[in-house]
């Protein structure tokens, strides 16, 4: 997609030598050159309007080695314009979910990385049209969008972009318009592809990592401890190590299964397991916690201790995650996933205090009940929660 200038190849060096017979043909590429060059600074980059999205992945679908990908979550779409000619296209979407090399040179580890992610945006699509497969054409593109992007992500999602991202299949391409539009090389993937039952049994091919830091402090940005600064809503999710897998079921070994015998084809520490996990990692909903559980690869749900059906491990449904929820008493769950806290659980440094009168909630002698509970100011665990009668 970037080629290198040789219009001049082989001409001679020197304009005294020159024949007659060669100047107009050099007089008419030195035109084109200039012609060319002004139409490359006449490039303008914008986000696709709704009414043209069909458009937008009809071309894409056409023209790119990978198809047509559709808008699933945090995604824009922009098109490269000359006048009123569709020059390139380019979609930014939500970032790997998993990428060594990226992940070691920002700084983040597991804990950090994932609530995190949409600070990145990933370059999932780069299509250069068939007329327009001239020298500098990407790189100019790319240029165009990272003047942009800053703003319209804020606009558009409520929350800044510090780093992009892409992968290149060096099968085919080398990664030069990348490269001309001042990219960085980080190395490369380890070739699993993300499939619906959560990622391949096998290395497949490893992907070039490009990355391109939005500005001159960005790894600073995206470590930066306070999670507050970095303008994100809500409390920051977690990424679950192995140990910390195989841990979960075990803090409810101890409960009793409230179902009947006849039937059960998941543990019940299993089940619950995956769904204190599935809640760590920012799902809510029993259908959120089924789709967390879909994604599990076959070692995650090997760590969770799933059962195993046809040489492959097998996930509790969205109709089992909620029975055993509905059925379990809530104060022995509520003292399992306390067990884990403390040993998996962030320290707090300090506690905070609330009290609470419970409205027309009257015990026998007449007295007003009040409920007393101290959270984590750090990991907003609730260390304590009692009731507490008589009151004049």
């Amino acid at each position: 997609m970037c080629a290198t200038n040789k219009s001049n190849v082989n001409q001679p060096s020197n304009p005294q030598s020159w024949t007659s017979a060669q100047i107009p043909g050099i007089t008419r590429r030195m035109k084109s050159i200039k012609t060319f060059s002004q139409n490359l600074a006449e490039i303008r980059v914008r986000p696709i309007e709704h009414s043209e999205e069909a458009r937008y992945q009809s071309l894409m679908a056409e023209h790119h080695y990978l198809g047509a990908l559709p808008k699933i979550g945090e995604t824009l779409w922009y098109v490269a314009t000359w006048q009123d000619q569709w020059v390139a296209q380019i979609s930014m979407s939500g970032a790997a979910l998993k990428c060594g090399v990226r992940d070691r040179w920002i700084g983040w580890d597991f804990r950090s990385q994932y609530g995190r992610l949409n600070l990145i945006a990933n370059n999932s699509r780069f299509l250069i049209l068939p007329d327009w497969h001239r020298p500098n054409v990407g790189s100019r593109v790319l240029s165009l969008v990272e003047r942009r992007i800053t703003n319209d992500w804020q606009a558009r999602f409520g929350h800044p972009l510090f780093l992009l991202e892409t992968f290149v299949d060096p099968r085919r391409f080398y990664g030069g318009v990348y490269r001309a539009a001042n990219w960085m090389e980080l190395g490369l993937t380890q070739g699993y592809r993300r499939t619906h039952q959560g990622y391949s049994d096998t290395a497949d091919a490893p992907k070039r990592v490009f990355i391109r830091p939005l500005y001159h402090d960005t790894r600073a940005r995206l470590t930066h401890p306070d999670y507050q600064q970095l303008q994100l809503t809500g409390d920051p999710n977690i990424m679950l190590s192995a140990e910390q897998m195989r841990s979960l079921p075990l803090c409810f070994s101890d409960i009793k299964d409230p179902r009947r015998p006849q039937g059960r084809r998941h543990r019940l520490p299993v089940v619950l397991g995956i769904a204190a996990g599935a809640t760590l990692c920012g799902m809510s909903g029993y259908k959120g916690m089924a789709n967390w559980a879909d994604g599990l690869g076959q070692q995650a749900r090997e760590r969770f201790g799933c059962r195993r059906e046809n040489k492959r491990y097998v996930v509790p449904s969205e109709f089992v995650i909620r029975d055993c929820l509905v059925r379990v008493e809530p104060g022995t769950l509520d003292r399992a996933l306390n067990l884990w806290n403390q040993a998996w659980g962030l320290q707090d440094s300090a506690l905070a205090i609330d009290g609470k009168t419970m409205k027309n909630a009257l015990d026998e002698t007449g007295c007003q009940t009040h409920i007393l509970s101290v959270v984590g100011h750090e990991s907003k665990a609730c260390y304590a929660q009692k009731k507490s009668a008589p009151y004049p």
